[in-house]
């Protein structure tokens, strides 16, 4: 979903751009783009080996993911094989710099949104370790390459994601499965995140918040949300906030960086991107 954009975003910017795909209709959905597709799959280590070796790029941008079914573990499992298979090829074929997407929810227990010096909730309980095994496993795999970001994405919501208006929260919202509780969560629309990749480019090494202003207990987001797909008042849980739940800090990203989302919050992007 974040390929769509993202490579539009690098070829205006100027840069050559090889998409790597592991189907004929990808190929031509990146051409089509002005990418020059490249087959492989991600957990064959022989074939990204090739790609990047005949490839010899600048960067690798990691935006791999496997979410269409709503398996986590699967989505780990890319997160740890893929990753480990990007990282082989980068230091073999001498690329210094990888950019990779996780996830800014993977933080430890707090009572206010999380910045980057906070720490990774290894010690987790399942089914949640399975989400922070996978991303802990990545973003130390991109460590051994001299340059690397790691972009701790919010909630991605927007075209393509679970979040659009044919996605499967809003199919939640309309079955009145989706429930409003305490959590918070902090978001980022998807063109915003691509955004971020796309300018990651030329950050220094480190990790960094990708999210908006707004974190956002589901009290406040899931109704506003349900009204944007066109589902019912969601029910309401009378449970308190998870501890981990605590939503992040996108100051770094803001004020060190420079990155400016179109969106500053999901109260204006919901209603847009619906």
């Amino acid at each position: 979903m974040i390929g769509r954009t993202l490579v539009p975003l690098l070829v205006a910017g100027g840069h050559e751009v090889t998409a790597m795909t592991r189907s004929a209709d990808g190929g031509a959905l990146m051409r089509s783009l002005g990418a020059q597709p490249v087959m492989a799959d991600a957990l064959d280590c022989d074939s990204v080996l090739e790609a990047v070796i005949r490839t010899r790029p600048e960067a690798i941008i990691h935006q791999l993911t496997d979410l269409r079914a709503g398996n986590g573990a699967a989505n780990a499992a890319l997160r740890i094989g893929g990753t480990r298979n990007l990282v082989d090829a980068a230091r073999a074929a001498g690329v210094e710099r990888v950019i990779a997407q996780s996830v800014a929810w993977a933080y430890v227990p707090g009572d206010e949104p999380a910045d980057e010096q906070v720490s990774l909730d290894v010690a987790a309980a399942e089914p949640r370790s399975t989400t922070v095994r996978g991303v802990t496993a990545l973003e130390f795999a991109v460590r051994e390459v001299p340059q690397w970001i790691v972009l701790r994405y919010g909630v991605l919501y927007g075209s393509g994601t679970w979040y659009a208006a044919d996605g499967l929260r809003a199919d939640e919202a309309r079955a009145g499965h989706l429930v409003a509780n305490e959590d918070v969560t902090s978001f980022v629309e998807v063109g915003d995140a691509a955004l971020a990749a796309a300018q990651a480019l030329d950050w220094p090494s480190g990790a960094v918040n990708v999210c908006d202003d707004d974190p956002a207990p589901g009290i406040e987001w899931v109704p506003v949300f349900c009204a944007a797909v066109d589902a019912p008042a969601p029910p309401l849980a009378g449970v308190g906030r998870a501890p981990w739940a605590r939503g992040a800090d996108n100051a770094r990203a803001r004020e060190e960086l420079g990155w400016t989302p179109r969106y500053a919050s999901w109260r204006v992007g919901f209603q847009i991107e619906n």
